[in-house]
């Protein structure tokens, strides 16, 4: 499960990558290459598009963050031959039996 967990937050965040280098902070980016009167999506919806998807992969790269910390492998093979050598030492120091 963590290993799954980790190639998502790989995943999301070279979209989330993509996303923000194919945005400009002065409008332009892939926004102004649908300058056409042909287009499909008008210039604004571009750029609502891909505000959207910016703030939604944000979300999930913090969720599947968070998420990540639960499912992320204990090492509790170590933990527990530590307990059972320590049950398996003696309580206190071996003295000699006299025999008198």
């Amino acid at each position: 499960m963590y290993v799954f967990v980790s190639v998502l937050i790989l995943i999301v965040c070279v979209l989330l990558a993509l996303v923000v280098l194919v945005q400009n902070s002065k409008g332009g980016g892939l926004a102004s290459n649908f300058a056409g009167s042909s287009q499909i999506m008008s210039v604004r919806k571009t750029a609502d598009f891909l505000e959207k998807a910016t703030w939604t992969l944000a979300i999930l790269l913090l969720v599947l963050s968070l998420m990540s910390v639960f499912v992320i492998p204990r090492n509790n093979a170590q933990t527990q031959t530590q307990q059972q050598q320590q049950q398996n030492q003696p309580a206190g120091p071996m003295q000699p039996m006299h025999n008198n």
